[in-house]
């Protein structure tokens, strides 16, 4: 007699779109952030994990370019991920076409058609990339959830399927709360905007 084959665990699967949400959040703070504006990834892997429950696995990848020059700075951002427990597929960013989008979307229709597939989750605004897709994978009954920041994250907002979480509202994912004042969020009593660079930057271009 033969045995039955185990069962497999159900799969949470974690896309994070690193060139997009490091453009976003670039934006949303016109500046570079800082270490106390960056998103912790261990935080973000206890987050998933909770999704995925005790019984579940929890997959997490980061896709990235690295473009030429770079590698001296990217390589410990990619070595802490890697020992948090994340995946990272990295390419090279050789030609404006080079970017990870078919990359990611390859990645999640690949665990899809293994099977097992309970629940993606997209760290990413780009929704020109990832709504059909990402409304399609609904239609087939696994349950997608978005999470960026609401200010680029448009389509998952508007999307009568798809989840949004903002980061932010994810414990512990930033040391400090983000600077995230904007037009749509004034309060009553009204509030300054910071500028964006120094005065002197109209003197010298290259600040």
């Amino acid at each position: 007699m033969t045995a039955a084959a185990p069962e497999r665990p159900d799969r949470v699967l974690l896309v994070w779109d690193a060139p997009n949400m490091d453009m976003s959040l670039g934006s949303l703070l016109g500046a570079r952030p800082t270490s106390a504006f960056r998103p912790r990834f261990d935080a973000i892997g206890r987050w998933l994990l909770e999704v995925a429950g005790q019984d579940g696995l929890a997959e997490a990848t980061v896709f990235t370019n690295v473009v030429p020059g770079s590698t001296d700075v990217v390589r410990p951002w990619v070595e802490a991920l890697r020992n948090v427990g994340f995946a990272v597929f990295a390419k090279p960013k050789v030609t404006d076409d080079s970017d990870v989008d078919e990359d990611m979307l390859a990645h999640i229709r690949l665990r899809a058609e293994e099977g097992g597939l309970s629940h993606v989750v997209v760290a990413s605004g780009d929704g020109r990339a990832f709504r059909e897709p990402l409304e399609e994978l609904v239609g087939k009954d696994v349950p997608v959830t978005v999470i960026g920041f609401r200010e680029y994250a448009n389509f998952a907002l508007s999307s009568e399927v798809i989840e949004f979480v903002d980061l932010e509202d994810i414990d512990g994912v930033f040391r400090e709360p983000l600077p995230r004042m904007t037009l749509e969020t004034l309060p009553d009593a009204g509030a300054w905007l910071p500028p964006f660079r120094s005065l002197r930057s109209l003197l010298d271009p290259r600040r």
